[in-house]
């Protein structure tokens, strides 16, 4: 069974009731994913990226869809494990010339690709729904979210 982690821009689309075509396109993926059997959580960084820009914002609205579907898909929580990977990832990337955001910056990406890791190391497939492959597939399987089917 396949896990499939959502990166901050399909979750974005799969709680936003814009009505774009791209956001009923990723809510009938995701629900497709669901009816096949693939495992999909919501990443703790994935949830506080998109949560910390509904509360800017103030969208209680859209607040109350990212709980919603943390209620109903699951959530994989930030452990100290999954840091201490992401802080090697982080260092490996530098060291090799190859950061995945400036020095300063928390770095979502490289914590994402930590979750990911972490879940295939006990044995599980796992790849991480993106909008944006570049810097994850450097560390995990990551895919366009549309590509996984």
């Amino acid at each position: 069974m396949t896990t499939v982690l959502l990166d901050s821009g399909p979750l974005g689309l799969v709680t936003n009731p814009s009505g774009s075509s791209q956001a009923f396109e990723c809510n009938q993926w995701l629900k497709f994913l669901i009816s096949s059997g693939y495992r999909v959580f919501v990443p703790e960084i994935a949830d506080y990226e998109v949560r910390r820009e509904l509360l800017r914002a103030n969208k209680i609205r859209g607040i109350e869809r990212l709980d919603n579907l943390i209620d109903q898909i699951g959530y994989t929580p930030i452990t100290r494990e999954v840091m201490l990977k992401a802080a090697e990832f982080w260092a490996n990337a530098r060291k090799q010339g190859q950061p995945t955001a400036n020095n300063q910056s928390l770095d979502a990406d490289v914590i994402l690709a930590a979750q990911a890791f972490m879940i295939s190391s006990h044995g599980e497939d796992a790849v991480i729904a993106t909008t944006n492959v570049r810097h994850l597939t450097r560390f995990v399987p990551a895919k366009l979210w549309h590509e996984i089917t």
